[in-house]
Parts: structure tokens; sequence; C-alpha cells
């Protein structure tokens, strides 16, 4: 197995506790493990898990920097993105992942207990049948938003105490102007490119969209 290191994660972020480096550096070798058994990353992107599924995962908190007692929602988390990555780096935040396919809810909560994150809980579950209210909701390219919209709809806190207004933090890539004119949503969109030097991030934003 190769010798995948957070570095990429350590240049971005680099005012990270002793423990979130200790959880970052786990994350290669428990996805290693898990997706040989379950895949849920690409297996040619697992060399790749820090740029493409961690730090693109951590667009998100160059947005918007979670509070103490908010509540995130991840829907399709899949393996766990964005919702893990962002779980370390708030620790004071509490992270609800759901996903429709439950063997990559069972991936989540395995990597989630290795590493002892005590402020995330996931579940097999889709969106629409989750009950309870939160001040974002966070996603990674599971639909077109005009789609994505009606799952999570009603279901913000009406109290908003960050610097943004609760609301969704979409991560999409492309050209986005056709899908987000078909929502009818009012979207606000910060490109990843702004804050990550990296190729990979050129055509990557993360899509604000106020409840």
């Amino acid at each position: 197995m190769p010798d995948v290191k957070p570095e990429i994660i350590l240049k971005y972020f680099p005012d990270l506790s002793e423990k979130q480096l200790e959880q970052f550096s786990r994350l290669f070798e428990l996805y290693s493990f898990w997706n040989a058994q379950i895949n849920v990353i690409s297996r040619k992107d697992i060399e790749e898990l820090y740029e493409r599924h961690v730090l693109h995962s951590l667009g998100i908190a160059k947005t918007c920097t979670f509070k103490a007692g908010e509540s995130v929602l991840d829907v399709g988390t899949g393996g766990g993105f964005p919702g893990i990555p962002l779980a370390i780096l708030f620790p004071e935040t509490q992270f609800y992942l759901v996903d429709s396919i439950g063997k990559k809810i069972k991936v989540v909560k395995e990597v989630a207990s290795a590493l002892g994150l005590d402020n995330l809980r996931a579940d097999h579950l889709r969106a629409e049948q989750v009950k309870e209210k939160f001040n974002f909701v966070v996603s990674r390219a599971v639909t077109r938003l005009g789609e994505f919209y009606p799952w999570i709809q009603g279901k913000f806190k009406k109290d908003s105490i960050n610097a943004i207004p609760n609301g969704i933090l979409y991560l999409k890539g492309g050209d986005l102007a056709e899908e987000i004119k078909e929502s009818k949503l009012k979207a606000e969109l910060y490109p990843l490119s702004a804050y990550f030097e990296e190729d990979f991030f050129e055509t990557k934003y993360v899509v604000y969209v106020p409840q």
C-alpha cells in the first residue's frame, strides 16, 4: 500500500490540532481497508483520497465556518463525504449523515467509530425520511439542484447563528448556469479554484442556497 499523507490538508488548514491531524492521517488507511471490501471510492481514486475527496469536502469550510452547537445534515453521503472531513474540522458541530445505500452507511459508521468522532451519527435513510431540522444541509453532487431541493425543503431551523443564513452548501462541478436557472433557486457560486490551486478544483464549486 502506498504511503499517502495528508500534507495537502495542512497546506490549506495549517491550524489543525494534533488530534485533528491524527484523524486526517488515519483516513487513508481506513478507507483503503474498507474500500477493498465495500467499494465506496473508485479504486483508481483511492491514492488521490486527500485531494479529490477530503480537501474537496473541506471546500465547504472555506465558504462557511460552522459554529459550536449548529447541526448539519449530509444527504447522500456515500462513504462519508463531505460529512466525515467536516466533522473532524468542526468538532463542536453536530453532523448527521444519511444515505439510501446501507453498505455505504456501514463504512461511514466504521470510519467514524475508529476516529472517535462523537459529533457524528449516520443512518441508512433517504433524505425525505429525516424528521429533524438543521442549520445547514451539505451534499456532494448527488443529483441536479432542482431535484435535490424538494428532498430537503422544510428541514431548516428558523434561527441562524452563522455569518451566512441557514441553507444548502452543495459541492458541484462544471457549468452550473443552466442547472441553477432550471432549479429557480437563488444560488451563489463559490469557485474552489479561489481557495485551492490544484488543477482538480478548476471547475469545482460550492453552491450556496439560503433556505
